[in-house]
């Protein structure tokens, strides 16, 4: 049974930074292309970034620059450093892996304040 639990979301400024970490079980890690998405209210969710086995990373036009993707093999986790948060930012942010199929956690709040 394939579980990814998030942790990290919260309440910052404008300016401000988050780090989110997702750990995942159930799946052989390394293999897995891991990523975050977001879902902001009225909105459909979103790629945010990916990384894949090999350490290539992939992210959304609006937070090149600011956001970083990274993964631990030995941990089994993902994690996704947010620098430089704006309020466009605010939204449910979820951790995906693909592993024979897609798998979702159950999302983490982030809310950037103006």
């Amino acid at each position: 049974q394939v579980q990814l639990v998030e942790s990290g979301g919260g309440l910052v400024e404008a300016g401000g930074s988050l780090r989110l970490s997702c750990a995942a079980s159930g799946i052989i890690f390394r293999f897995a292309v891991m990523g975050w998405y977001r879902q902001a209210p009225g909105k459909v969710r979103e790629l945010v970034a990916t990384i894949t086995s090999n350490d290539n990373t992939n992210y959304a036009d609006s937070v090149k620059g600011r956001f970083t993707i990274s993964r631990d093999n030995a941990k089994n986790t993902v994690t996704l450093q947010m620098n430089s948060l704006k309020p466009e930012d605010t939204a449910v942010y979820y951790c995906n892996a693909k592993y024979y199929g897609d798998h979702w956690g159950q999302g983490t709040q982030v809310t950037v304040s103006s």
